[in-house]
């Protein structure tokens, strides 16, 4: 802490972080402990984070992150698109296809941001916006691959017309982004993925994570 600091803000703030790392919630002891303050300016910070909407306590009394973090967290998308970008429209020349920045929304991989090349003949049409399952399209499984960690993983995902017929995809997710959880990827018109598309995908996914720290 430094003098331009406010060390309730600080506080609220770890209160929200602890409860963001946890399914379970966590009880007045144990943010006390974790803290390391006592239980009264444990329950003042709650009670000031409920007043809006940012914490919530259920029946037996654990605190768990409140539905007023989604709304701040429906800002989050135009800020991160902004900074993908510049490593989005690099690759998509670069490649000669369709760039996309694919980040989770539930069980679902979520399009906020899409560069389509200016040269080429013919691309994939991909829009911001678009859905689809986790489990299916390189976006997602990369993301997956990426919550396991296999040993042996080359880092990107690769797949072959899971999401629309004749279009294959490459995907690399976002390493090192506290609480973003998403994939560089892109799509195309082929029938293989050309061998260097996987590790420049890699390469964007590494720019875009730079970018958002």
């Amino acid at each position: 802490m430094t003098a331009e600091t406010s060390q309730t803000l600080d506080r609220g703030l770890r209160v929200l972080k602890l409860l963001a790392d946890t399914d379970h919630g966590l009880t007045v002891t144990e943010l006390s402990h974790k803290l390391g303050v006592n239980r009264t300016v444990v329950y003042r910070l709650l009670a000031t984070l409920e007043q809006h909407a940012l914490v919530r306590r259920d029946l037996g009394g654990r605190a768990r992150v409140g539905l007023g973090v989604l709304r701040l967290g429906r800002q989050v998308h135009p800020l991160v698109r902004e900074a993908a970008m510049p490593a989005l429209r690099s690759l998509a020349e670069d490649i000669g296809a369709t760039a996309h920045l694919t980040l989770v929304d539930g069980a679902e991989a979520l399009a906020v941001a899409v560069v389509e090349p200016s040269w080429t003949d013919y691309h994939v049409a991909y829009r911001a916006g678009f859905r689809h399952p986790l489990d299916r399209g390189a976006a997602g499984k990369a993301i997956l691959a990426a919550r396991q960690k296999t040993p042996g993983d080359p880092g990107y995902t690769l797949t072959h017309g899971e999401l629309e017929t004749g279009a294959c995809g490459a995907a690399a997710p976002l390493v090192g982004v506290t609480g973003v959880e998403g994939s560089v990827g892109v799509v195309m018109l082929a029938d293989v993925v050309p061998e260097r598309v996987g590790k420049r995908v890699v390469e964007a996914a590494r720019e875009v994570a730079e970018a958002l720290r």
